[in-house]
């Protein structure tokens, strides 16, 4: 790939998704598979004005190394720096880049239980940090390719053609065009005006019908509203969360989810991926998983903690977005998610409350928004699926017929 279009994805990266302000701290958390773009990257983080940029890799071999040889206990410890590093974090609220690259199912084999209850003893001691830095600061995930991950989606070809291949469709989805910039301000609004409409409705709750079996249908919190695209923090800077981005989402009413849904694409958890399940609700909580492979990660998935059987999110995407569009199946969410209609089990964002500025994060909890240590969202999406949405007047509206938009 040229190194003039990696830079201005690296531009793009840098100062459309994380905004980088003159004089902010920024972390790039990243794989070992294209150093030469993190080398980009962090330079045109320093050009746009960080005072400092951190480097974070990891390595999937070496995770399943440690849990294979660390106990419970060793994994799940919480350290005195590390406190003292996330105190850092509250007071210097650091932007933060997710390089996504790793292979979907790179910790195959890995001890998914012993990795789970180190997770469930470590983040109560977390948690209270992480409230703390919520909506305050810019983050934005993206991808570069992993040798892996594109011999996944094109294992006929040569390793060299396929991470070739795969930069291609990153781009491309990426919007990363002759202008990036302009493309991505347009992009923007175009997502913000739908919101517009959805929230002008006044939604109780949305029904979802699929020709699959999919039949849910899920309440809506009154005060909550639809968002998409860019973003602002409490301390007001734009940023754009995802690259890509398709998405119209929102948080639903805790409690308030009824029927059955089925994935439409595979899900790749913890390293490793579940495929073809379905989701059962009762009174907004999931109370049956069905999984053609993995099922017991899936289960496992969903007791985390109290809140990871309930929604956090609901998200609308046509089934004609550019990413459906490309024909490929990316095994990752972060593109995945925004080729199809998906939902999220766990934790819901604060900031889908109307005013949420002015509220707390417990009020905004209280009103709905469902806590949890997880947010895992899957894909339900296909051009079979149809959406109404039901208003607090009593009307029926249709968003999505046959997966694309109805208005």
């Amino acid at each position: 790939m040229k190194q003039t279009v990696l830079r201005k994805y690296a531009r793009l990266i840098a100062r459309v998704g994380a905004n980088i302000q003159k004089g902010q701290e920024a972390i790039i958390y990243c794989d070992l598979d294209q150093p030469k773009f993190v080398e980009l990257l962090v330079d045109e983080c320093y050009k746009a004005g960080a005072k400092k940029v951190k480097v974070e890799f990891d390595y999937q071999p070496l995770q399943k190394l440690h849990v294979r040889h660390r106990s419970v206990t060793t994994m799940a410890k919480v350290e005195e720096w590390e406190k003292a590093r996330l105190q850092y974090y509250i007071d210097t609220l650091p932007a933060r880049i997710y390089l996504i690259s790793e292979d979907p199912d790179g910790l195959r084999g890995i001890n998914q239980m012993k990795m789970a209850k180190a997770s469930q003893k470590r983040f109560p001691i977390i948690k209270p940090y992480i409230d703390e830095m919520e909506n305050k600061y810019q983050w934005c995930i993206a991808a570069v390719p992993g040798a892996a991950w594109a011999k996944k989606l094109f294992p006929e070809l040569p390793k060299g053609k396929a991470i070739e291949k795969l930069w291609e469709a990153i781009l491309f989805t990426s919007r990363v065009t002759d202008d990036p910039v302009a493309a991505w301000e347009a992009h923007n609004k175009e997502i913000a005006d739908r919101c517009a409409y959805l929230n002008s409705l006044g939604i109780a709750e949305l029904r979802y019908k699929g020709d699959n079996g999919t039949d849910l249908t899920v309440g809506m919190i009154p005060e909550g509203v639809f968002k998409g695209g860019g973003d602002r923090t409490l301390q007001g800077v734009f940023y754009n969360p995802n690259i890509p981005t398709e998405e119209c989402y929102t948080s639903p009413m805790r409690g308030k989810a009824e029927g059955i849904v089925y994935a439409t694409k595979p899900l790749s958890y913890r390293g490793e991926l579940i495929e073809n399940f379905s989701v059962r609700f009762e009174n907004g909580k999931a109370v049956e998983v069905k999984a053609d492979r993995n099922q017991a990660l899936l289960e496992q998935m969903i007791s985390m903690d109290e809140g990871a059987a309930y929604l956090g999110e609901c998200a609308l995407v046509p089934v004609d977005s550019p990413i459906s569009e490309s024909g490929l199946l990316f095994y990752e969410t972060l593109f995945d998610e925004n080729a199809a209609c998906h939902i999220a089990l766990g934790m819901g964002m604060a900031d889908c409350i109307r005013g949420f500025e002015e509220k707390t994060l417990d009020e905004c909890r209280e009103m709905g928004i469902n806590d949890s240590m997880i947010h895992v969202d899957f894909m339900i999406g296909y051009e079979g699926l149809d959406i109404d949405a039901v208003t607090r007047d009593g009307k029926t509206v249709a968003i999505l017929r046959r997966g694309k938009w109805a208005f």
